[in-house]
């Protein structure tokens, strides 16, 4: 699976997140809490959910199943103008991206396994210390096998610090 590169411009992000670990991984109760209240957000770019984690610098490198990390539920919006009571803002700074179309299940974990013990190491790039996220668009179906999305990794040129 060859990704594409591309060049992410900022985007304001509203919505709400938890900190969690894979060992205790909350993402079911995050976006349960996001998706009763998402029509409170008016000024949607797109009809797209973006689902974000901030990692600590040191997630990878340090790996753990116990790190613990921040997992966003949210909407690219406009601006910051009307943001719903209990929810948050967030701004996706730009930057280098590798973008991967996926298509199966969201709990199948190989395809980041891939992307980060396999892609990565074969590139010509490292990861960049800036969110991970996936765009669920329309064709994004939670828990189905023909479900797809855009899994979005940061990324560096090997050897070049900015």
């Amino acid at each position: 699976m060859t990704p594409r590169i591309e060049i992410l411009t900022e985007k304001k992000l509203v919505g709400k997140r938890l900190t969690m670990s894979f060992a205790n991984y909350k993402i079911g109760e995050l976006w349960r809490s996001f998706t009763t209240r998402r029509k409170e957000i008016s000024n949607n770019l797109t009809s797209d959910l973006i689902s974000l984690v901030v990692y600590k610098q040191t997630h990878f490198t340090d790996f753990k199943p116990i790190n613990e990390f921040e997992r966003w539920a949210t909407v690219e919006v406009a601006d910051f103008d009307n943001v719903p009571i209990e929810m948050e803002t967030f701004v996706l700074p730009s930057g280098l991206y590798a973008v991967f179309d996926y298509k199966g299940l969201s709990t199948d974990n190989s395809i980041f396994q891939y992307i980060l013990n396999t892609w990565l190491p074969n590139s010509d790039y490292v990861l960049d210390d800036r969110p991970h996220f996936e765009v669920l668009g329309d064709k994004y179906k939670n828990n189905d096998a023909a479900s797809e999305e855009e899994i979005w990794i940061p990324i560096r040129q090997k050897n070049k610090t900015y």
